[in-house]
Parts: structure tokens; sequence; C-alpha cells
């Protein structure tokens, strides 16, 4: 089929571009410049820059004409902070446009769309005791994008939601979550102190090939919670040292009313800046002191997601993360359109 996709030269977009080309689909796309320098997208792949926010809605149909796919793989996570309320930067960024964008694809005959979500709305459904959307912002804006979009599926267009865990692996030239992760491990000389929670993982291929498997088997509105690999943060933390090149080092649980003690003083800051953080710093430790864990049957089967490396995938974000810290190479960060 004939593949739309909004975001394509980023990490999860041009891996899902890949997959899709290499099991016979036309992919094009309209992404946010630069391209990150090194970055390798599909040769096959039409790439076009620009803003696809600024687009009027007669140029945004021209993109989906003669489309049978359309993928949405932008927006902004949770990492974002910005003035208070939060929620409205969320909405702007990853419902706002996205409703827009299904519109306009379901007028112009598409059939399929995918939109890579976040597994916090999966706990978010199955845990309503922790009220999640009522703390933190992001966590609620997922959950109205995930109903949003389920609004248009029917008989003729279906809606495949991503609820994505965390997800290993590089794009040379971009940023990677961990970087913040690997930074704040090295400032801990004697041990690593974390939480005792855990969570599920996939490699960025894995997201890839559940692009792939999304648009072609869907059918209605589905939402589907992606996690492969489940580890306690214990075990993460062992394979991060080992790549950190401190595979001795000691990691310390940290109880979780110190752990408050702590997010109450960056809670503090945050406010005083005149900033708000899309998770609540304080609430966020039910959710790290959590097993955030998802079997690889509630989606990643259904959608056709194999077998990957996921310590050497641990291993790329980190040594990126180590040479970024380093001065030895030059990235580009998270954009929203």
């Amino acid at each position: 089929m004939k593949i739309f996709m909004i975001g394509g030269t980023g990490l999860l977009g041009s891996e899902g571009a890949a997959e899709m080309i290499r099991k016979g689909h036309e992919v094009s796309t309209i992404s946010l410049p630069p391209l990150p320098q090194g970055a390798v997208l599909p040769p096959e792949m039409k790439v076009e820059f620009g803003n696809y926010m600024e687009l009027s809605d007669d140029e945004l149909r021209k993109y989906f004409d003669g489309c049978e796919g359309f993928v949405f793989a932008a927006g902004v996570d949770e990492r974002v902070e910005g003035s208070p309320p939060i929620y409205d930067l969320f909405k702007k960024y990853n419902i706002t446009p996205l409703e827009r964008l299904l519109r306009i694809a379901k007028e112009c005959g598409v059939k399929h769309a995918v939109i890579c979500g976040s597994y916090f709305s999966y706990f978010a459904k199955a845990w309503p005791e922790m009220e999640l959307t009522k703390w933190h912002p992001y966590i609620r804006s997922r959950i109205d994008q995930e109903e949003m979009a389920l609004k248009f599926a029917d008989d003729n267009f279906s809606v495949a939601v991503l609820e994505l865990p965390y997800i290993f692996g590089t794009q040379p030239g971009r940023k990677p979550v961990w970087v913040f992760l690997v930074e704040m491990i090295r400032g801990m000389k004697k041990a690593t102190i974390y939480p005792n929670g855990g969570t599920a993982m996939v490699t960025v291929k894995q997201v890839g090939q559940a692009m792939a498997g999304a648009l072609e088997h869907t059918q209605g509105g589905v939402c589907y919670p992606i996690g492969y690999y489940n580890m306690e943060w214990t075990e993460f933390l062992t394979i991060v040292h080992k790549y950190m090149g401190t595979p001795d080092k000691k990691i310390k649980t940290v109880p979780k009313f110190l752990y408050k003690m702590g997010s109450k003083s960056m809670l503090k800051e945050q406010k005083a800046a005149g900033h708000e953080g899309g998770l609540h710093a304080v609430k966020l430790a039910d959710i790290m002191y959590s097993n955030l864990f998802i079997d690889k049957s509630l989606g990643c089967e259904a959608l056709e997601v194999e077998p990957d490396d996921i310590d050497s995938a641990i291993g790329d974000s980190i040594q990126l993360s180590l040479d970024i810290l380093d001065g030895k190479t030059q990235t580009i960060d998270m954009k929203g359109e």
C-alpha cells in the first residue's frame, strides 16, 4: 500500500518506514528539518522537509492523495516542561493536529491509521486506583489522544494506537532519552541509587515491526499495549553499568519515602521557575516503584513483532549518551511538529 507518514525521519518513523518498505509498501513523509547528521534513511522513502502544522487542509490532502495508510510518529513526550497548564502544550502537538490529520485522511479515502502513543495509557486504564490521569498531564493527554483517535474508526477506516514503552536503539545524530540517566549515574560515585520497580521495553526495530503489523492487521479501533521484554530496574541498571564501563558498581534501592522527599524539592524548583512537568514529580514515585510490565501476547504477537537483542540495543543507547556527554558527537533534540 501507499503510506503517508508524519515524522518519517525520526528514530521511530525511519525504522517504521524501513520495515514497511521491506514488506513492499511505498512510503512518503514530511518532517521537520534538519536531518540528523549521519542519519540513514531508506533510500526508497520520499522525504519532504517542512512543518505540517503550517499547511492548509488542501495542502495536506495532496500528501494523502492515493494513500491507503497513514502513520503519526511525531509529537512530544513526557520530558517536556513548560508554563502551566502543561496539558495545553501536549494538546497542541499530540491531539489537535492529529485530529485534523485523521479527519483529512478519512476524507481522502485512507483505510488504515497508526499512531505512536504511550504505555502510560495502558496502565492508566489497567490501574484506575492510581488516578494517573488526575496527577499527570502527559498521561491525561495520551488517554485523550487515544479516545479522540478511536472515534474515527469504523468498518472502512482502522485506527491502531501503539502504546509504546521505553525504547532502545539509536539514530545517529539524534539525542537519546537516556542521556539524563547516564549523567545521573555518573554523578553517583559509590553506588547507583534507584527505585525498585521495573518496566517493559522494546527495541526500535521492534517498534518498526509493530507499525507495519498494525497497518496490515488492524480492523476497527484497537489500542495495542506494546512490550516484549520486562526488566526490574536493578537488572536494567546492571546492563547500563556494563556499557558504562563500571560493571562492578553497586546498585542500592532507595526507599519510596526518600524518593518522594527528593521529588518534593524538584517540584518546588519547577514551580519557582514557573514550570510544570508532564509527570507530577512526587506522584511519579507510584509509577517508578511499580512493575510496568506488558506481556508480548497483549500486542506484539498479534503484530508479528520478532525477538531482538535488547541488551545490545540498550548498549547502543548508552554509548551514544556517553559520546554526547563527552563532547564526541553532535545531536539534535526532540521537536514537536
